[in-house]
């Protein structure tokens, strides 16, 4: 027997799997895109209720998505556990907003695990060119 199966047991070490489950980025993807009056973002938090989620936005044009994935209940710890692959604990996601945003105007949306941030965006002037004349020769 290998040393692996010895310390894991028949468990299969899955690096792969490890590495996302420690990683909160990895743990709560999230899409952004941009239309033509906002700017969306779309971040998959299967299991968590609204009231667990946090969503801010800091002075220095900052999105800020939040919150905690509860343990395993006091219940359930007398209970024999194969596998716990999904992520647990803290998690945090941030994203410098574009001066186009509106941080004033964030909405933010959840339905069966699905946060969907809303940021509308305001027109940016585009800097006008003067043209210099040259004088001389």
């Amino acid at each position: 027997m290998s040393l692996i199966h010895q310390l894991l047991g028949d468990e299969t070490y899955d690096p792969f799997l490890s590495m996302i489950n420690k990683c909160p980025v990895l743990s709560t993807p999230t899409d952004w895109k941009e239309t033509t009056d906002s700017h969306v973002f779309i971040s998959d938090l299967p299991g968590l209720k609204k009231e667990e989620v946090k969503v801010e936005v800091d002075e220095g044009r900052v999105l800020q998505i939040s919150g905690e994935r509860k343990n395993v209940d006091e219940d359930d710890k007398n209970n024999k556990w194969h596998r716990m692959e999904r992520f647990r604990g803290k998690f945090q996601r941030r994203f410098r907003l574009p001066v186009n945003a509106k941080v004033d105007q964030v909405k933010a949306k959840m339905e069966n695990g699905v946060l969907v941030v809303t940021i509308p965006k305001k027109e940016v002037k585009k800097p006008e060119t003067k043209v210099i004349q040259i004088e001389g020769n």
